[in-house]
């Protein structure tokens, strides 16, 4: 008896416009500088800053990256051109003072921030970081320094008087790629502390109801 040989299946070609098209990593990196643009421009609070980022590095088809974007505009076209102007000093002193750097901020290859008697503020979260590996040198002196890095970023440290506070990465159901940008501090801590926030923090509220501004 002749056996009629089984035809294969046509494979479902999924359309480039489908939701359920896989992205890629450019996508997830088009995606993420948008959120990182709408933290800077006050569209989102650290909450929703933090799970959109989140979110799309964990994405994996077109439909689940839009979702991130429906509520907010179209970047504008010169967007990232209002931070491509010359990179800040690499040195930030302060003596019984503040240092303070926030929003967006071209972050030098090397950074170095000294406080004597004072306190420290470098958040990274909307920064523009100019290469793929950065480093920063936090002294604090008889003072509290913190550094807030965005998701996605790969931090290493060493050094003395460091406190890491947050989620690894790997934990919350991905692992950064080989390629992620890299922050290594290098802190030196006498009496104080160097703090590395890895995750936004949450604004306390205030007697009055309302809440506190990150730093207060």
């Amino acid at each position: 008896m002749d056996i009629e040989p089984t035809r294969a299946q046509p494979v479902k070609r999924i359309p480039a416009t489908s939701p359920e098209t896989r992205v890629s990593d450019r996508e997830r990196d088009t995606v993420l500088q948008r959120v990182q643009e709408a933290f800077a421009e006050g569209r989102l609070d650290d909450t929703e800053f933090d799970q959109r980022m989140r979110a799309a590095l964990t994405a994996k088809t077109r439909g689940e990256l839009d979702i991130l974007l429906t509520d907010l505009p179209a970047a504008a076209p010169d967007a990232r051109a209002a931070v491509t102007g010359p990179a800040p000093g690499k040195y930030a002193i302060a003596y019984k003072g503040s240092v303070r750097r926030s929003g967006r901020w071209r972050v030098p290859g090397q950074y170095t921030a000294v406080v004597y008697k004072g306190s420290g503020w470098l958040d990274m979260r909307a920064a523009e970081l100019t290469g793929p590996v950065t480093m920063i040198r936090a002294v604090a002196y008889k003072s509290k320094m913190k550094l807030l890095v965005p998701p996605g970023v790969r931090v290493e440290v060493t050094g003395f008087g460091i406190v890491q506070d947050g989620t690894d990465d790997e934990t919350l159901g991905y692992r950064l790629p080989n390629d992620a940008p890299v922050i290594h501090v290098r802190s030196l801590a006498y009496k104080g502390a160097v703090e590395i926030i890895t995750r936004p923090p949450e604004r306390p509220a205030l007697p009055d109801g309302h809440t506190a501004l990150p730093g207060q």
